[in-house]
């Protein structure tokens, strides 16, 4: 009886000495990760298009491979081994919200970034810590991919590329060699020209980080069954900055395509007689919230055409958003429907908006 109850507390004792050890080596394999962790869901609440100013999504894993073929919308890259260098990424509002993720509950490399991030003096970081696995399992999940990945998919002749931008005023003027044009405001419509197979891979792009187009078109996409849907956020001109233009577009100018208005004309309007003119901005209503030109009005293009016999004909109307993509579909919507309005313009520019009101206008290049 003694022989049995030594025996018994010998393997409570090694059981108990098991635990022990287990849990010592548990609490030292968590003394790398971050303390402030974050799930998907909040990842989604902050994120939008284009991201704000004061929060920032970071990829800290490898630029090449992970990054280019795939990261969650509105990411930056930061690679953890190249943050020294690239601390100037990061916003100089201390208090912005920081967001790091890497490959995973078994990758290092987000929370490292977290940590050296609050040396530096960020008050506001959190880890992803489940990363971008985790993103890719949740509902509707899509990727942003990198025109290095583009041209590669082109390449091998693997992925159908589909142009979101109205075609008129962007399409015909300059594209993606070998993408299609299916606009977002047509898309219901023109859906048949997606391939049959729901496996075959897409990728949608616009007009940059501020268009919101090829992302709508991704997400119907994948509403219709499609399974590899991804988006080019940094969008035509992030190609033309990388690749050039096609051989067989034209460049576009400010002023000179047809319906455009001139840039220094249309700053001076604002900025002396900015009751002269109808300004429509074309974007989402949470878009325009953030900030907008003070004289508009936000009529957002796919709620436009009901409205288009209300426009007034005794002063000139002028149609914006953030790259001239729906400004100019806005544009061709009228000219179809109102062909009489001879005084209707768009304003073909990358405009950027600022929560106290100040705005930057660029031409495109």
């Amino acid at each position: 009886m003694k022989t049995v109850t030594v025996k018994k507390m010998l393997i409570v004792l090694g059981t108990s000495l098991m635990l022990l050890a287990g849990a010592l080596t548990a609490g030292a394999d968590e003394s790398w990760m971050h303390h402030d962790i974050v799930e998907a869901d909040f990842v989604i609440a902050h994120m939008s298009v284009p991201m704000p100013d004061n929060v920032m999504i970071i990829d800290s894993r490898p630029y090449k491979p992970m990054y280019i073929k795939g990261h969650i919308p509105g990411a930056i890259s930061i690679p953890d081994t190249e943050f020294d260098k690239k601390t100037g990424l990061l916003p100089k509002d201390k208090n912005a919200l920081l967001i790091f993720y890497c490959g995973g509950l078994e990758c290092k490399l987000s929370h490292k970034s977290a940590k050296k991030a609050e040396t530096l003096g960020y008050k506001n970081v959190k880890v992803f810590a489940k990363g971008f696995p985790e993103w890719m399992a949740q509902p509707g999940a899509y990727t942003s991919v990198s025109a290095e990945y583009v041209a590669s998919r082109i390449a091998e002749n693997k992925t159908l590329v589909v142009d979101s931008r109205p075609q008129k005023t962007k399409y015909d003027t300059g594209h993606i060699p070998s993408a299609i044009s299916i606009p977002d405001s047509q898309f219901d419509e023109l859906s048949g020209k997606l391939p049959r197979s729901l496996d075959t891979p897409i990728i949608f792009y616009c007009g940059g980080l501020h268009c919101r187009l090829s992302h709508k078109s991704a997400a119907r996409a994948l509403v219709m069954g499609y399974k590899d849907v991804s988006v080019f956020a940094m969008g035509y001109p992030e190609w033309k900055n990388q690749f050039g233009a096609a051989a067989d577009t034209v460049a576009v100018k400010a002023g000179e395509l047809e319906g455009s208005i001139d840039l220094e004309r249309f700053q001076t309007i604002l900025t002396d007689n900015p009751a002269s003119i109808m300004l429509v901005d074309t974007r989402d209503p949470d878009e325009f919230a953030k900030g907008h030109f003070n004289s508009a009005v936000n009529i957002p293009v796919e709620k436009l055409e009901d409205r288009i016999p209300g426009l007034p004909a005794d002063k000139p109307v002028v149609f914006v958003c953030s790259t001239g993509a729906r400004s100019g579909e806005a544009y061709y919507m009228v000219k179809d429907v109102r062909p009489e309005l001879k005084d209707v313009y768009y304003v073909e520019a990358q405009i950027s908006f600022k929560n106290d009101g100040t705005y930057t206008i660029k031409a495109p290049k």
